[in-house]
């Protein structure tokens, strides 16, 4: 089914339908497609071109297909559809007849396909939070339990100066927390809804764009339908994120391909994650390290592709931009799955604590310790920095290290150095010396691990934004507390329009154990209802951890108040919430307490929190 026949008189080619076609890599699309779509029903809807029943009709019979391709039961392939916005109007047309050609009313695909792949990238960036926070949680593990293993510091690929295992680790968490900063800029540059700008001039219906935003879970309407329907800046700025995090995890692997060499020897990497030689047995290869290294250059190229794509191009959209995904959904792809791999590495390592102290005392690593002790004895750094290079000249021919020299050989070069220089040259003295922020000492490293726990929260959970594959988890949730009556009951429907509300716990093994809802009204009032945690996992810190992040995103959403209605006002009191009154809350008794089984008989308290305390 093409949307665009009628103005033609003959069919497409067999080879320009093939060139043309966008389905076999835009399906991927299909469930931000649906969702898009249930928001449009509700805006022309509003704006009259609906009825009420026609509105439910089609989001319903929407809801049916999305639960059909989320179960894999969709033949999309071989529908001959030009693309996923074709294939899913054709389904709703073969199920609904002429209710389902209503739906594309006011709507251009550009605005739709715009809006699909704004929503993609937003759920992709959740996806990809989750994995990188998963590596620095491996890491900051690997680090905690490998803090008294020391091993050379490179320059140039030179020995330089010792450093501890977990302080290279932690470097990697540095450069992963920058990662998931990026990500959090690209999606809050993102989430700007295009729909309701049509091909390029906006809509001739009274289209309210920004409830319509706010129904889609953005963070407000495009403001120029030009803007909105021709860049893919956005797109960008999540290309590089990802070539910026592959150069990362490529640095990551080349560091411990190194480390795993017979030349360098410092780590054994796991059987799990190398192979073998189909010529030498004796080999055993870090395959899983080089793709890492190898797949960089494939989403880098990803990156280039598109800024040439783009930097030419009029306004407004052009068929040329058809070509900003297929590069985008690898791209993603391989960075996703470069960090589970990643993951698997990490989790394979063992040290070689012998070799890696051995190398560290190696290649007068301790020099620098040797100037800096005779500029203690009142020599200036610039004269000390020469003295210490004599020494490292006669040890080389003497063929020793500086701490192995006698104490009257040392003399030879200054009569200031005295018997307290062997203390100094040891090497645990060299590594712990450097305990100032940041360093490589134990009381720094203990420091930046303690930090680093902190920021990630406990290791055996993450809360993050709840996903469409998160709802059977909520539902089950959902549905226990409701029983209990300390929630309201949610249906299943009304779940999958919400699920932008939620955010969840999730378990290491994926399990979904405890879900929050952040409810907006109309009067900008918002509410975090739903919050529920299995029973076998309360007591652990997992509702106030959703609590603030549900905060958080209602101060980057700018709102002033959030609600809650208890039996536990004792939990949120020491979450600063305060006492309110529930008369003073007319959006939450209008909307919900008609339909509590206690509405007689309320005996839950109401609390908010002020975001902006000078309200």
């Amino acid at each position: 089914m093409a949307l665009w026949g009628g103005r033609f008189q003959s069919s497409s080619s067999a080879l320009f339908k093939e060139f043309n076609d966008s389905l076999h890599f835009d399906q991927a699309l299909i469930l931000q497609d649906i969702y898009g779509s249930i928001g449009w029903t509700k805006a022309i809807h509003q704006a009259g071109v609906l009825t009420f029943d026609e509105q439910q009709a089609l989001e319903q019979e929407l809801l049916n297909l999305s639960k059909q391709a989320e179960c894999g039961e969709l033949d999309i392939m071989s529908s001959g559809s030009e693309d996923i916005h074709s294939f899913v109007e054709a389904k709703l047309t073969k199920n609904l007849g002429d209710i389902a050609k209503k739906l594309h009313t006011g709507r251009s695909r550009n605005d739709q396909v715009a809006t699909d792949l704004r929503l993609w990238c937003r759920d992709q960036i959740s996806i990809l939070l989750d994995a990188l926070n998963h590596c620095q949680r491996q890491l900051l593990i690997l680090a905690e339990n490998n803090k008294e293993h020391i091993l050379p510091g490179f320059t140039h690929l030179q020995r330089a100066q010792p450093v501890r295992f977990a302080h290279w680790c932690l470097a990697y968490v540095e450069m992963f927390k920058r990662d998931c900063q990026r990500l959090n800029f690209a999606k809050t540059h993102l989430n700007q809804c295009p729909l309701g700008s049509g091909a390029l001039a906006g809509s001739i219906y009274d289209i309210d764009r920004e409830k319509l935003a706010n129904d889609l879970g953005f963070d407000s309407p495009c403001l120029n339908s030009l803007d909105a329907v021709s860049d893919r800046d956005f797109v960008l700025e999540l290309l590089f994120s990802a070539s910026t995090g592959m150069m990362h995890l490529s640095r990551f692997a080349e560091d411990l391909i190194f480390f795993n060499s017979g030349e360098a020897n410092f780590i054994t990497l796991g059987d799990q994650v190398t192979s073998g030689s189909s010529l030498m047995p004796q080999k055993k290869n870090p395959d899983a390290l080089e793709l890492i290294r190898g797949k960089c250059g494939r989403v880098f190229g990803s990156l280039q592709a598109l800024l040439v794509t783009l930097k030419g191009l009029p306004l407004a959209y052009n068929k040329d931009m058809q070509e900003d995904k297929e590069g985008l959904f690898d791209a993603v792809k391989q960075w996703h799955n470069c960090m589970l791999m990643a993951g698997e590495v990490i989790n394979s390592i063992e040290i070689k604590s012998d070799r890696c102290k051995k190398a560290a005392t190696e290649g007068y690593a301790n020099a620098t310790e040797l100037a800096d002790y005779l500029v203690t004895k009142g020599i200036p750094f610039r004269t000390a920095h020469e003295i210490a290079g004599q020494v490292v000249l006669y040890a080389i021919s003497q063929q020793e290290p500086i701490e192995r020299l006698r104490l009257d050989e040392l003399q030879q070069f200054s009569a200031l150095i005295e018997a307290d220089v062997y203390s100094v040259l040891e090497l645990e003295y060299l590594v712990d010396k450097r305990s100032a922020l940041g360093g490589t000492g134990i009381s720094s490293v203990n420091q930046a691990i303690d930090k680093i726990r902190h920021e990630l929260g406990a290791a055996d959970f993450v809360v993050r934004d709840a996903r469409l594959t998160d709802l059977r988890g909520i539902s089950k949730l959902v549905e226990y507390w409701a029983n209990k009556e300390e929630n309201l009951p949610r249906p299943e429907h009304e779940l999958i329009q919400s699920i932008r509300d939620f955010a969840v716990t999730e378990g290491d093994n994926g399990q979904i154990f405890a879900c929050a809802a952040l409810y907006i009204y109309s009067t900008g009032l918002a509410e975090i209802r739903s919050l529920g945690v299995s029973t076998n996992h309360q007591g652990k810190g997992y509702g106030t951890a959703l609590v603030q992040h549900l905060l958080k995103r209602a101060e980057n959403l700018a709102l002033n108040r959030v609600l809650v209605l208890t039996r536990k006002p004792q939990f949120f009191t020491k979450l600063d919430f305060a006492f309110s009154d529930k008369d003073q809350l007319p959006e939450k008794v209008m909307k919900d307490c008609d339909m509590c089984p206690r509405k007689h008989a309320c005996d839950e308290t109401a609390l908010i929190y002020y975001l902006n305390r000078l309200i």
